[in-house]
């Protein structure tokens, strides 16, 4: 048992003995032992008592906040890593124009290769000649890249591939139940863009967690800028994951009918803007019932948990695994860029 989600609004987490008891209206309503507990996530307005604090810092479990709707919020910070001169060959190399540029080259690559794939995969598989041709757009962009000559136009050819991938999604669900019009967010307006969202969400904590472990700053990239509170390198880093992990799950849960419409909650009459989470929480056009989030976060732990094949010898790993030693090759590739390029995780087919 190394992570644990915390689902329950309302709820609050209260110590006793070596366990963390889950207790909402007054009942106990899951208990936690905190042996073996790395990783906490909280998800909505869940409270803890400071005898809960004191035993996760004691326990050194990282502790993750996120709002109702899957977004990140803030995160217990235990003290921080001690290696000095990677954050330092970070702030310097990524502050040059031309090392962002060249770096997020790297980053985009990764990908639009993992989406050309993941697309021509499933032409295969289903035998349809619009996800071969979506492929084939993608993979002209993809050899594009070397070419871009700054930030802007870069960004750009990665937004156009984007756009042209979730034009070929709905080609990829096999549940008629289901339908997708576009990509939508903050909030996602229909069930399938509330999944992709939400696990998204959950694949960009994962980054940020490895990036924290290997000691990088997660608030300064290469693609996407520094804004505030936004971790800019989990947001560049966690771009090779997206379809094969984050979008192979969800379309696994719609396509075997794991999922169904009746598992969200549908809201009508929404506004433009929210002024705040909680407003968006009490609004947002659909959101998935407690059981099904259950049932999803069992999914994407099971997911994560899964061995694959990676590195030169193609040893027998985790994802979960995976993304921490891809954040570590990308501090060894800030540390040393001409003999230790960073090369994203890629999929064969």
């Amino acid at each position: 048992m190394e992570s644990i989600y915390v689902l329950e609004p309302g709820a609050y987490l209260q110590r006793e003995a070596n366990c963390l008891k889950v207790v909402k209206g007054g009942q106990t309503i899951d208990e936690i032992p905190m042996e073996g507990l790395k990783r906490l996530t909280l998800l909505g307005y869940v409270s803890l008592t400071g005898g809960v604090l004191d035993s996760l810092i004691t326990n050194r479990v990282e502790t993750v906040f996120m709002t109702p709707t899957g977004r990140f919020r803030a995160r217990l910070a235990l003290d921080e890593h001690s290696h000095v001169q990677l954050r330092i060959a970070q702030y310097t190399k990524l502050s040059s124009p031309e090392f962002a540029l060249e770096t997020a080259k790297i980053i985009v690559r990764g990908k639009l290769n993992n989406m050309a794939q993941f697309l021509q995969l499933r032409s295969r598989l289903y035998d349809n000649g619009a996800l071969k041709i979506g492929a084939a757009m993608i993979r002209s962009m993809h050899g594009s890249i070397d070419d871009v000559k700054d930030m802007k136009t870069l960004r750009g050819l990665e937004g156009t591939a984007t756009r042209t991938y979730f034009e070929m999604f709905p080609h990829m669900i096999r549940n008629p139940a289901f339908q997708f019009k576009g990509r939508n967010k903050r909030p996602p307006l229909d069930p399938v863009n509330a999944l992709l969202s939400f696990v998204y969400t959950l694949l960009t904590n994962e980054v940020l967690s490895a990036i924290k472990a290997t000691g990088l700053d997660p608030y300064l990239g290469a693609l996407h800028t520094v804004d505030y509170g936004r971790p800019s390198l989990a947001c560049d880093l966690v771009e090779e994951y997206r379809s094969f992990l984050g979008d192979r799950l969800v379309l696994g849960l719609i396509n075997r009918k794991a999922v169904t419409p009746e598992d969200f909650v549908y809201r009508k009459g929404i506004p433009s803007s929210f002024v705040d989470d909680k407003e968006m929480k009490d609004k947002r056009p659909v959101e998935m019932k407690p059981s099904i989030s259950r049932a999803f976060v069992a999914s994407y732990e099971q997911m994560m948990n899964r061995k694959v094949s990676y590195g030169p010898q193609a040893k027998k790993t985790t994802y979960r695994l995976v993304l921490l030693h891809q954040a570590r090759s990308f501090g060894k590739y800030l540390l040393d860029p001409e003999n230790n390029r960073y090369k994203p995780f890629t999929w064969k087919i």
